[in-house]
């Protein structure tokens, strides 16, 4: 498939993920996967190639998916229902994932916060052998909501699992597929931590090297370098960094004598960027983000989650963070990004401001307002 306005390539890290999972089910009899009957909507359907859903009943129907009583694909409409299995069996020294829709994660969020709770104390029991991680597949997100509305959009749980002092949660967010492999390793090799990776279900361009050579989960890393940059875009989470990528490419055309900086952040944890054991330092923020340059930052979830650990490395005023404003409906995927600011116009008005080009704060502001009139006359985006 490709992207009709600039013939891209498109490239599905969902897909990507029910690839791994059809793996890790092959090689591994005692690896499981719970979802809340989401498995197929969320695009990791290929498991069911390789694996039965676990299904107790004798009657099956001509339309039903593999069922079998042995069946190692949990679905049951009750994410903590889910969650306590799953822990159980992790405890147990076996494998496992789970895949939600990202607004329903939030139900298991006094589960999850015990369960770091229980980490945190066994790892002082000297018999106590490592646990599994509990890795968390985040799609169906705030921000591609064509089909659902309001109720369907929260990332409450990147929130959550940020703030704890406990050092035991990260966030990771590949850019692309490329990137999500790299990160599949890393949950299924990892101990004692909650990871939380959130993706979109769609397709997208492909952003980084096929070999493999530069998509290991780094923190932060520049994707459009230069060397003495006006301003440093960044990005978190793979729909808002399309966005930025855009909003630098019509920046570029406009005004062509600026240098912009992209960095993407593949991965945050308790107040830093990077895993809980890989964080960068300051020396290191600041090769990426220099020492004083204006950031403006699109996010994936809530802007002051972001604002608050770049805080850690940087002064506020060089801040202009973007992100959901808890503002949705059921809309087009444009739309969300423009009522909640994080859209590529929002990001390019930022630029112009600072700049006091006056004549581009109008020509951003007149196409957010002709893209809005589109989509609720079409129900379609102009871009």
């Amino acid at each position: 498939m490709t992207n009709k306005g600039n013939k891209e390539p498109l490239f599905s890290s969902a897909k990507r993920i029910g690839s791994l999972l059809s793996e890790e089910f092959k090689k591994d009899p005692h690896f499981y996967f719970f979802s809340p009957d989401e498995t197929t909507s969320n695009r990791f359907d290929q498991i069911f190639d390789v694996e039965k859903r676990a299904w107790g009943n004798l009657v099956q129907k001509p339309w039903d998916l593999p069922e079998a009583s042995n069946g190692r694909i949990i679905e049951m409409l009750s994410e903590n229902v889910l969650f306590s299995t799953m822990t159980g069996h992790l405890m147990n020294g076996e494998k496992a994932m789970m895949g939600s829709y990202e607004a329903f994660y939030p139900i298991i969020t006094a589960q999850l916060l015990q369960h770091i709770k229980f980490i945190k104390q066994s790892e002082k029991i000297s018999w106590r052998k490592p646990i599994p991680a509990v890795n968390l597949l985040s799609t169906s997100t705030c921000w591609r909501q064509d089909h659902n509305g309001f109720t369907h959009q929260s990332p409450a749980l990147i929130s959550t699992l940020l703030s704890i002092p406990s050092n035991m949660a990260n966030c990771i967010f590949p850019i692309d597929d490329i990137a999500t492999e790299q990160v599949y390793k890393f949950m299924i090799e990892s101990n004692n931590v909650v990871n939380l990776t959130t993706f979109d279900k769609n397709e997208h361009p492909r952003r980084l090297n096929p070999s493999g050579v530069d998509s290991k989960i780094s923190g932060a890393r520049i994707m459009k370098p230069d060397a003495e940059p006006d301003f440093i875009f960044a990005a978190c989470g793979d729909i808002v960094a399309n966005e930025a990528i855009e909003a630098i490419r019509i920046l570029s055309h406009d005004i062509p004598e600026i240098k912009i900086r992209f960095v993407y952040i593949d991965a945050l944890s308790y107040r830093g960027i990077g895993t809980t054991n890989n964080k960068l330092n300051k020396t290191e923020f600041e090769k990426l983000f220099t020492k004083d340059k204006p950031i403006i930052a699109n996010f994936h979830g809530y802007p002051e989650t972001l604002e608050n650990i770049l805080e850690n490395y940087t002064e506020r005023r060089r801040l202009r963070v973007h992100g959901f404003n808890e503002e949705g409906s059921t809309t087009t995927p444009f739309e969300m990004l423009r009522k909640n600011a994080a859209s590529r116009y929002d990001l390019a008005l930022d630029v112009a401001k600072v700049l006091k080009l006056d004549y581009l704060v109008s020509e951003y502001e007149t196409s957010l307002s002709e893209n809005h009139a589109h989509a609720v006359k079409y129900g379609t985006d102009m871009i």
